[in-house]
């Protein structure tokens, strides 16, 4: 049995900030618990995969039936904790590392480092900075995915980003399409 996984789509997948300063922030692309178990019912079958958890929550373990051998073919995970609802974040995010490793997803690992400047350059602000109750930079604005792409390996070849608060494009990367070099024969990225 062989199990092809579909990439994520663009509304498939969460983007969270992961750092913030005075000039601009960076971004985190994952995706949730239930995008997991949706792929699961579109590829293999709602009734062909189980999960179950083990240690506290703390490790999941993602089976799913081949029908050749007769048998549940299993891949397991660790989770940790989350900020709010530790033990259901942590039953969670067990469960999309197990789903991980089953490649679901597995193309964010792909996704270039994502920074968005904290204004473009006509000088208008690409997101909303504040300061926390501690007296820490936070920004509270909502990033999505507008558009993805792939290639044939599963490697992420161009994104874009909205800030859904602003209504506003805020980041755009496309990998450098590579040409032969007429001298060498060797690849050439064209940026």
């Amino acid at each position: 049995m062989e199990i092809k996984f579909r990439n994520l789509y663009a509304d498939e997948i969460e983007c969270r900030i992961n750092q913030i300063n005075e000039k601009g922030l960076t971004l985190l692309l994952y995706k949730d618990a239930r995008c997991d178990m949706n792929i699961l019912d579109e590829t293999v079958g709602a009734m062909n995969w189980s999960r179950r958890h083990t240690r506290d929550n703390a490790n999941c373990i993602v089976s799913i039936y081949d029908e050749d051998k007769g048998q549940w073919v299993e891949k397991e995970d660790t989770g940790t904790e989350s900020n709010t609802e530790k033990e259901k974040g942590l039953a969670s995010d067990s469960f999309k590392r197990a789903s991980t490793n089953w490649g679901i997803g597995r193309c964010l690992y792909t996704a270039p480092f994502i920074y968005v400047f904290r204004a473009d350059k006509d000088g208008n602000a690409n997101f909303s900075l504040a300061k926390n109750t501690k007296g820490k930079l936070a920004c509270n604005d909502r990033f999505i995915v507008e558009a993805i792409r792939y290639d044939d390996k599963d490697n992420i070849t161009a994104i874009s980003i909205i800030n859904a608060t602003l209504n506003k494009r805020v980041y755009v990367w496309q990998q450098p399409k590579k040409t032969e070099n007429s001298n060498n024969g060797g690849g050439k990225e064209n940026v």
